[in-house]
C-alpha cells in the first residue's frame, strides 16, 4: 500500500485545501466528496462514492436524443462568434478553472 502524506494550513475560518497527491490518492476530484474519521485522536479521510446522480437528467438527456432525431437539420446549430467570445471573457473573468487554483474570498459548503 502506497503511503501518501501531505501538510496543510487550516485558515482562520477552519478551511483547508486538500492536497493535490491526496486527492489523487483517493480518486477524487472537482464536485468529489470526501468523509473525515476522528477515532481515538486519528483522523483518516476516504473517498465517498459518487451520487446516483440528478434523478431528472436521464429524462432530460432522452428528451434531447428524440428532439436531436426528429429536427436533425436544425435541432444543432453552431454557436456565433460573438457569443464564443463573450464566453471566453466570462471564462478568464471567473479564473479559467483551475481546479489546483487557490480559492479567493469566503467559501461555504
Amino acid at each position: 500500500m502506497t503511503v501518501v502524506e501531505e501538510i496543510c494550513t487550516i485558515t482562520a475560518k477552519g478551511q483547508t485545501t486538500v492536497p493535490k497527491a491526496v486527492r489523487q490518492a483517493l480518486g477524487v476530484g472537482y464536485g468529489g466528496r470526501i468523509a473525515f474519521r476522528v477515532q481515538e485522536g486519528s483522523v483518516t479521510i476516504h473517498a465517498l462514492p459518487e451520487d446516483e446522480g440528478d434523478p431528472a437528467l436521464q429524462p432530460f438527456l432522452s428528451l434531447l436524443a428524440a428532439d436531436l432525431a426528429a429536427r436533425p437539420g436544425d435541432a444543432v446549430r453552431p454557436i456565433t462568434e460573438d457569443l464564443a467570445a463573450c464566453m471566453a471573457a466570462l471564462a478568464d473573468e471567473a479564473g479559467g478553472g483551475d481546479p489546483d487554483a487557490p480559492i479567493a474570498g469566503e467559501v461555504t459548503l
